[in-house]
């Protein structure tokens, strides 16, 4: 039998052998010049080197400056690797839901039979065929049938998710596997483009973008680097009008002391870890760029429904008007609901039945479908009755009246919605018949969710197409600060254009065609995995669990990802104020005995102080590697709370560490020579 904890240490071994084996290749010039101040340090490496074997330094120093050089780009060539090797492990069972996969292509949708031919030759529009037990051979929209289908592959989540045509949970993904029943999909990506692609691809990191702050940064070491290479190139001129000689290996170890190494090494390993964390909690970031804009957001806009509430919205009660009866309210919703395929519409039908309602299906009736901007279904019959369910105003609309007209149905409303509750109202041609109550219940633990939020300064907006009754006492009930209501799907995009339009950056949640619209206009739209293709499209995200609270945890590994940059960067730049105190004095204080004023540290010689100080600066690398791959442990505060913590922690940890750390190696390196 495997022993588990053998086999993880196994894969473990793998991903330490690989990174390291890219760390050597990276030493390529092709790959080294990507990261210009290692590139620095790498170059310098090769001048030590290449002094030493000249005579230009002592043997035995000039090798161990070298080879403590050698290791600083190594270090720095490992953090960058290890991320990378991470993020191909997690892609590896993606690549392999893709492998090898056939396709059933029909001709149309009466075609029985199909063809059987390799998933790389589907184009976009063809029409497949899938059976329960195979697997899904492209990416596509279901035009037929349902299903439940097992996206472990993809998600990780072995719960079987239910697929249907004409609704917007209809997108499928190459390499899951139907479960039941039998779909006709429609293709809508071609090979090589799907899905599983495109994760494999950013995962991987081949197609990974620096972020604008990482760009940011890197112009800002850069400058740095070249003025420090600026001043050290100038230091032999001036030393030569000081009759002062300048070794080029004390020059080198100068330079390296002085440039940003710390950062310049986790920079790069920092972004990718940034997209591994989100894709840890199943969420695809598109680009790395989207994390850290995650981290800025501060207006969410959430869906009610499925997000701050469960989303299962059941019929509890009918309200029939005076002068209608109860049997003649449930006939009429009844009829309205047969052809509804939304949760609501079948608790309609259900209900209506647990309380001894007989179902007859209408002949030759006329199905009027939910839509999103009418906000109303039901049925036209063949003897020209018109029956309708809706929300009050839509409903009021269509059969011409005034709610000023009906205290009792403004009543039976009020009540419903006053509870959290939605009231949905029947009316058969320009008569109301009465209300129906849904009932949904809000998630637990979402209040807290919201305080959190509103500590790190981030507002949220509650969307609905509830009444505005309803939509106050759930706002209330959750504690969001704001709330939309009776919103159509162009009013979230009219409302992230207003938030942009005040210097906000908004995030939204969307699973459907309609949301497509406004998640391509907000600053982070996490697209729904269980939604269309047009949806996941239109996102800057993918949550694979489908789970809409997932915005929140996004926003989170953001801010962790922008505060892990700044700490690190932060302690970085401290740290080197201490390295100036160890190298500058042994440079200079043989032909300047005042600088011997700055050996605070008290080391032991000039040769031991540049040791114990390139030591330092190559050990540092690899002993904050974890931090860079984990992140900083984040706690919801005000960016003055933040910009504090930093700098006490990351910022004089930064100054003080390396003045203990730099006298300990000194006082080994000096007992080791004393053996």
């Amino acid at each position: 039998m495997n022993n588990p904890k053998n086999s993880q240490k196994n894969i473990s071994t793998l991903f330490q052998a690989e990174a390291w084996k890219d760390a050597f290749i990276k030493l390529l010039p092709q790959h080294a010049i990507k990261n210009p101040v290692m590139a620095i340090v790498w170059l310098g490496t090769l001048i030590t080197l290449i002094s030493t074997l000249f005579g230009k330094a002592n043997f035995v120093f000039g090798s161990l400056v070298t080879l403590i050089l050698f290791i600083t780009v190594l270090f720095a060539n490992y953090a960058e690797a290890i991320a990378e090797a991470k993020g191909r492990g997690q892609a590896s069972s993606l690549r392999q839901a893709r492998q090898n996969l056939t396709a059933r292509r029909l001709m149309s949708l009466e075609d029985k039979e199909g063809a059987q031919v390799a998933a790389t030759l589907l184009n976009i529009n063809d029409l497949i065929e899938v059976r329960a037990g195979e697997l899904i051979p492209a990416d596509g929209e279901i035009i037929h049938g349902f299903a439940t289908i097992n996206e472990a592959a993809v998600t990780g989540e072995s719960a079987p998710v239910l697929r249907e045509a004409g609704t917007d949970r209809s997108g499928v993904i190459a390499g899951t596997k139907v479960l039941t029943d039998r779909i006709i999909v429609q293709v809508t990506a071609e090979s090589g483009h799907s899905f599983l692609d495109r994760m494999i691809a950013l995962v991987e990191g081949s197609n990974r973008q620096k972020t604008p702050n990482e760009i940011a940064l890197g112009i800002l070491l850069t400058v740095m680097t070249v003025t420090f290479i600026i001043v050290v190139c100038s230091l032999p001129i001036i030393g030569h009008f000081l009759n002062i000689s300048m070794n080029p290996i004390l020059l080198v170890a100068l330079l390296v002391c002085l440039i940003p190494t710390t950062i310049g090494g986790l920079l790069p390993a920092i972004g990718i870890a940034g997209m591994n964390r989100a894709l840890k909690a199943n969420v695809i970031a598109k680009s790395g760029k989207a994390v850290e804009i995650a981290g800025d957001i501060d207006v969410l806009l959430l869906d009610k429904t499925g997000t701050i509430t469960y989303g299962d919205r059941q019929a509890t009660v009918f309200y029939p008007l005076t002068g209608v009866s109860e049997s003649e309210l449930r006939q009429a919703a009844v009829l309205t609901s047969l052809a509804d395929p939304t949760p609501e519409g079948k608790s309609v039908v259900a209900l209506a039945k647990e309380l001894g309602e007989k179902i007859i299906d209408p002949e030759q009736a006329e199905f009027i479908p939910f839509n999103a901007s009418t906000r109303i279904s039901g049925i036209n019959l063949a003897d020209g009755q018109q029956i309708r369910k809706g929300a009050l105003d839509a409903i009021l609309k269509f059969t011409s009246q005034e709610i000023s007209h009906h205290s009792e149905l403004k009543t039976h409303v009020e009540q419903v919605a006053s509870k959290g509750a939605t009231p949905l109202v029947v009316a058969c041609g320009q008569n109301l018949l009465g209300v129906i109550e849904l009932s949904d219940v809000i998630k637990s633990g979402i209040k807290e969710k919201f305080a959190r939020l509103r500590e790190m300064g981030i507002k949220t907006v509650m969307v609905t197409g509830d009444n505005p009754l309803t939509a106050a006492a759930i706002a209330a009930e959750a504690g969001v600060d704001d709330y939309i209501a009776e919103a159509r799907p162009e009013d979230k995009l009219n409302c992230i254009r207003n938030e942009q339009n005040k210097g906000h950056l908004v995030a939204m949640v969307g699973d459907g065609t309609n949301d497509a619209p406004a998640l391509a206009q907000a600053d982070i739209g996490l697209a729904m995995n269980s939604g269309t293709q047009a949806a996941k499209e239109a996102g800057n995200m993918v949550d694979l669990d489908s789970d809409p609270t997932k915005l929140l945890a996004v926003v989170e590994i953001g801010k962790q990802q922008l505060i892990t940059r700044g700490a690190l960067t932060t302690f970085s730049l401290a740290n080197d104020i201490s390295k100036y105190f160890a190298i500058l004095p042994a440079l200079f204080v043989a032909a300047i005995p005042q600088m011997h004023v700055l050996n605070v540290m008290q080391l032991g010689s000039p040769e031991t102080a540049i040791l114990s100080a390139l030591i330092f600066n190559a050990i540092i690398i690899p002993l904050l590697i974890p931090i860079a791959l984990r992140g900083v442990k984040f706690k919801p505060s005000t960016s003055t709370q933040l910009l504090r913590r930093n700098m006490m922690i990351y910022g004089v940890g930064g100054v003080l560490l390396p003045f203990f750390a730099i006298k300990a190696i000194d006082l080994v390196i000096n007992h080791v020579l004393v053996l």
